[in-house]
């Protein structure tokens, strides 16, 4: 699928006023809807290029350009299909628009410089991209672009546990949904059933730790790494999802193909850990009693 470059310049036209505060509400409701240009007039051309269209379902990367600098500072996914809109500054003279869903917005002085994109995704002209409103690029690029942003983005700033936006087609995200497979009852009752609710990198076993309340919580890790799920891709519960804490299911997806168990128990190991049970409130008094009666004989 193509996506579409947002050519963005505060100091022209709409500024986007309170972008900053946006930025930071985004953070907490996951996703913020704006309206975005994308041509003067009726076109509704398809292809690439400035003048192009973009489809629902497209990614849509936002493209700073101006006194502030110039880069890749948000993302999103175009949420509707071409429509005519007024524009304000052009006497009521309507224009081609789309619904763009922002699902990341990098604060103004963090986005991705033009020279790193120039580098990692040379086919794109970014001065061309950044001095119009919208540019339909092509599938390769696309997937250049999701590399680069995969690559720069900060990942400590996003979930740990979700895949990151803009780092996996929308396409393969809409058909596969890994966070739906892990998050799906009947998958995670399967899985548990053969593997059991204790960690599966390090044993924790949140029963064990807190009683009761604990029985039956423990995160569902997906194994298979997002990049070799297709269309077709079946789920397995029994082999393809094991239970993780969500110590060791944050620490698997700290890189783009989450580690797998046995490197996380190698990390634990590296670290010098030591395996063990938890003691119980119940063993620690019996082992003080014993301590004291041994002490007075």
């Amino acid at each position: 699928m193509v996506a579409v470059l947002l050519g963005w310049n505060p100091g022209v036209g709409d500024t986007w006023p309170g972008y900053s505060r946006v930025a930071d509400e985004l953070g907490a409701a996951g996703v913020y809807r704006r309206v975005w240009p994308t041509g003067p007039g009726t076109g509704t051309g398809t292809g690439t290029g400035a003048g192009a269209q973009p489809e629902p379902g497209a990614d849509a990367w936002l493209l700073l350009h101006g006194k502030t600098g110039s880069g890749l500072i948000g993302h999103g996914v175009v949420a509707s299909a071409p429509y005519l809109a007024a524009g304000p500054g052009l006497e009521g003279e309507p224009r081609t628009c789309v619904d763009v869903d922002f699902d990341v917005l990098l604060p103004l002085g963090d986005q991705i410089p033009v020279d790193i994109l120039a580098a990692g995704a040379p086919l794109t002209d970014w001065s061309a991209a950044a001095s119009v409103a919208s540019q339909v690029v092509p599938e390769d690029q696309a997937r250049a672009i999701r590399d680069v942003w995969a690559e720069s983005l900060p990942a400590d700033e996003m979930d740990p546990v979700l895949p990151v936006p803009g780092t996996l087609p929308q396409d393969a995200l809409v058909r596969v949904g890994v966070s739906r497979y892990e998050r799906d009852p009947h998958a995670r009752r399967v899985c548990l059933a053969h593997h059991g609710t204790s960690c599966a990198a390090c044993g924790f076993s949140f029963e064990a730790a807190y009683g009761p309340e604990g029985e039956g919580f423990i995160h569902v890790h997906h194994l298979v790494p997002a990049a070799q799920l297709g269309p077709g891709y079946e789920l397995d519960p029994v082999g393809d999802l094991v239970p993780l804490c969500p110590n060791c299911h944050a620490m698997a997806h700290r890189r783009r193909i989450p580690y797998t168990v046995a490197e996380l128990r190698a990390m634990r190991s590296r670290a010098g850990y030591i395996g063990g049970s938890v003691v119980s409130q119940q063993e620690l008094d019996a082992q003080a009693d014993a301590r004291r009666i041994l002490g007075s004989t």
